[in-house]
């Protein structure tokens, strides 16, 4: 029986649940998200426009979207029709065919985005980048939100809001420390961010949200994911 959201928060949970099912459930979900990681990587080398990223993002978001259609289709066809009926062909096929043309259509996107700048010196590109903080900034926190939600897919303990390993909230926390850390260098700033990191990381473990051990594997793993990041692009 569907369960009915009390809240903004719980209502948050059972859409990433359901994020977490399809990556979990569907292979093209893990290669949509793979690819995604990828572009999102090789667009830090990029000197990319502001309306080129939107562009870039929406093209993304766009093919997840239309994977996360497809896979609730099949699920409800498969509820309603235990035998082979040509209507529920249909409908499987013409979800499946929405995913095909959000994916020629990110093709053609990453082909215009992409294919001029592969020519241009890879130290100029990386110049640019070192430039961009805030660009830097934001795409290392989706790929620690990916990453944590690839981990959470693999143990059925907790959501990516709530419970779970690694902790999603000590990740974040502790990538946005050494975000700091790198863009502003000033002790006393970083100290300060410091302190509100572990602050929120204690609050995870008073509330018995998280153990000691989630929080730390949190910590270790936004730590490690945006220091590589920004050792390579800074």
């Amino acid at each position: 029986m569907y369960k009915k959201s009390k809240n903004l928060i719980d209502s948050f949970n059972y859409a990433i649940k359901g994020l977490i099912y399809a990556f979990k459930t569907q292979r093209n979900m893990k290669i949509h998200i793979s690819i995604s990681i990828v572009v999102l990587l090789a667009s830090l080398f990029m000197d990319f426009k502001k309306n080129e990223i939107i562009l870039l993002f929406v093209t993304i978001s766009l093919v997840i979207a239309a994977e996360l259609l497809n896979t609730a289709v099949e699920a409800v066809v498969d509820i309603l029709c235990k035998d082979y009926h040509p209507k529920a062909e249909v409908a499987k096929n013409v979800a499946a065919g929405s995913v095909l043309v959000t994916s020629i259509n990110a093709i053609f996107v990453g082909y215009l985005l992409f294919f001029e700048r592969l020519n241009i010196s890879v130290n100029n590109i990386i110049n640019k980048v070192t430039n961009s903080p805030a660009h830097i900034t934001f795409i290392t926190l989706i790929i620690v939100s990916f990453a944590v939600i690839i981990l959470k897919s693999r143990s059925k303990k907790g959501t990516f809001l709530k419970g779970g390993m690694p902790s999603g909230h000590s990740a974040i926390a502790f990538s946005v420390v050494i975000i700091i850390s790198f863009i502003v260098k000033n002790t006393l700033i970083i100290s300060l961010s410091i302190l509100l990191a572990i602050l929120v990381v204690q609050s995870r473990i008073e509330s018995g949200i998280h153990n000691v051990y989630e929080v730390i594997a949190g910590a270790v793993l936004g730590t490690l994911i945006t220091t590589l990041i920004f050792q390579i692009f800074t």
